[in-house]
């Protein structure tokens, strides 16, 4: 087994490559909406009338994800999913949380290239058109 570390990214224009947390939203269809702006629920379900929004923090087996109150701010760093609302009553299954696991994982999976340590040794997403500077490779 070995170990992959990148001790700077940058972008092949030059300069450290700094993008801002965001706040994740996985939709019923399994897409990946991100936000680095200060968003509220509200503003996210005005555009999906009949879906809730609820935290990936809240959701546990055997209870209903409570939904988020309008005005919650979403904060970056957390994953929220959209639930229909016909199942805003309904207890999540083992099953069910599985199923929203993979969706999430897709999602992010699907978002752009795989991991790599940052200078700060923090995980982060190598994209295309990135080179790794200091890259090391230990076996």
């Amino acid at each position: 087994m070995g170990n992959c570390t990148s001790s700077h990214v940058t972008a092949r224009r030059g300069g450290p490559m700094n993008f801002p947390p965001s706040a994740k939203v996985v939709d019923l269809e399994g897409r990946l909406h991100q936000f680095r702006w200060r968003i509220t629920a509200a503003e996210i379900l005005s555009l999906h009338p009949k879906c809730y929004l609820c935290s990936a923090d809240t959701m546990v087996i055997n209870s209903n994800a409570p939904p988020l109150p309008a005005d919650h701010v979403l904060q970056f760093g957390q994953i929220y999913f959209l639930m229909p609302l016909s199942k805003s009553l309904l207890p999540l299954s083992l099953q069910d949380l599985c199923a929203l696991a993979i969706k999430a994982s897709t999602a992010l999976d699907n978002e752009s290239g795989p991991l790599v340590l940052d200078e700060n040794r923090r995980l982060m997403r190598f994209h295309a058109g990135w080179e790794l500077q200091g890259y090391r490779r230990t076996l």
